[in-house]
């Protein structure tokens, strides 16, 4: 093993990697409860509670145990937040539609843009594109799916309602202009109990980490489920139920449900696109961050070599999610806490892999979890991923304007795609306003004119996101 992995030669030992593997384990936990509510809208979608809990599971733990054994990476490998919000939000938001995205269609668009993945991965194409795009758009990206995971917590709770008040004139589902006196958007009754437990969660999981408890977010939604058991909102069903099984039933998996039919559905176009478009960043700042901390950097030209070795890993990871029934699969920021106790090889990595695959059997227990302690996870990871507005330059126009035209837009226009297009098309014109006028000269790589013209093309013949 210390021959395999290269403990020593990492300054590393057994006991520390297999602790540090643990300790992500815990930090990351919670997408085993969180990723089946999000992509089946706490059961609005029909993709099955436990197919999910399945996938999620299955994924993590084959692909960070691949990380680890392959590219020996301190790692690990989950369903990323934000791309399931937004996979979720694209299937309802179809659903009242003449053209229904379905969650087959979903699973189809994340299977295509693994492929995207990696061929852009083996011809470098990849590397050009996180070159082009400028860090404050990166940042922003980042702020903006936040902001969408927030919203998406804040609805399922209940604690953000979205209606008309009584007597108001204003028609569904029209775009029509609100009045100063009238609002769409109202807090949730404090009398119901999902809003009372997700302010519950909120400050657990809050105190939590303000006391540096490793697995704070975990912690905190056992806390809130045990408060719920206390206040009798917890269906104890599931400790008995077929569906929920305490042995993995693999036949309830959503293996291949591709909708190949559906190919060539505007929306799925739009879907690939975006799917494609925020991995790209998310794995890129997580994976060189990781390494950086883990001291894998000190060599630049072997640190580059294992970020580009286990970005392949990532992309033969989107794919395999998605044949095993989920969303995008992707490294988690969550393995610095496992760095944070010392890990430094793909050990770690295979440890924390190994702890998913048990939690299969765990399944039940996870599904007493009630949607309130899940929705106040996603609120406070909506927080974490806010700390990159700090990274924004707020004093120059060229890059706040496109940078806040992003992290907007998504929230609001409840799709991250719409987000992404703007703060590109915006900085593209900006920035050439600019360099024109010389105020100030700013780089437009090449690629920026390419997905701006792809974007502006998208929305004249295809029309908005939705």
């Amino acid at each position: 093993m210390n021959r395999f992995f290269k403990l020593k030669e990492n300054g590393t030992t057994v006991r520390t990697e297999i602790m540090a593997g643990i300790t992500t384990f815990m930090a990351m936990a919670y997408i085993l409860s969180v990723n089946p509510g999000t992509l089946t809208a706490f059961g609005r979608i029909d993709m099955g509670w436990y197919s999910v809990f399945l996938a999620t599971a299955l994924a993590a733990g084959i692909f960070t145990i691949a990380m680890g054994l392959f590219i020996n990476f301190p790692v690990a490998l989950a369903p990323g937040m934000g791309l399931n919000a937004y996979f979720a939000s694209v299937v309802l938001a179809s659903q009242t539609t003449e053209h229904e995205f379905t969650w087959q269609m979903g699973l189809t668009a994340v299977f295509i843009s693994g492929l995207i993945f990696i061929l852009l991965t083996v011809t470098r194409v990849r590397q050009i594109l996180l070159t082009a795009i400028p860090d404050s758009l990166k940042h922003a990206i980042t702020v903006g799916i936040g902001m969408f995971i927030t919203i998406i917590g804040l609805k399922n709770s209940g604690l953000m309602t979205i209606g008309v008040e009584a007597g108001s004139d204003i028609p569904a589902n029209k775009f029509t202009d609100v009045l100063s006196f009238e609002t769409v958007i109202h807090m949730g009754s404090l009398e119901n109990t999902s809003v009372q437990l997700v302010i519950i969660g909120l400050l657990l999981i809050a105190i939590l980490m303000v006391l540096q408890v490793r697995g704070a977010i975990l912690f905190g939604i056992l806390g809130t489920t045990l408060v719920a058991i206390l206040m009798g909102a917890v269906d104890f069903s599931s400790l008995s139920s077929p569906q929920t099984p305490w042995i993995p039933d693999f036949t309830q998996l959503n293996f291949m449900e591709f909708d190949w039919d559906g190919i060539m559905h505007t929306g799925i176009v739009s879907a690939i696109a975006t799917f494609t478009f925020v991995e790209l960043f998310d794995t890129f700042g997580t994976l060189v961050g990781t390494a950086e901390r883990a001291g894998i950097m000190k060599n630049k030209e072997e640190g580059k070599r294992r970020v580009g070795n286990a970005m392949f890993v990532d992309a033969i990871a989107v794919t395999g999610g998605a044949m095993l029934g989920t969303s995008t699969t992707t490294a988690y920021v969550e393995s610095a806490a496992g760095v944070a106790e010392g890990g430094r090889t793909g050990l770690t990595a295979v440890t924390t892999g190994v702890c998913f695959l048990l939690a299969l059997f765990l399944a039940p227990v996870v599904a007493l979890i009630p949607g309130s302690a899940t929705a106040a996870a996603l609120i406070v990871v909506g927080v974490l991923m806010a700390q990159s507005i700090r990274e924004i330059d707020f004093q120059d126009m060229v890059y706040a304007i496109p940078a806040f035209l992003t992290f907007a837009i998504m929230p609001f226009t409840y799709n991250i795609a719409n987000g992404i297009s703007f703060g590109i098309v915006t900085y593209v014109i900006l920035a050439c306003v600019a360099n024109i006028a010389g105020k100030k000269k700013y780089d437009i790589h090449w690629m920026m004119w390419v997905l701006a013209v792809l974007i502006i093309a998208r929305y004249v013949f295809f029309g908005s996101a939705g």
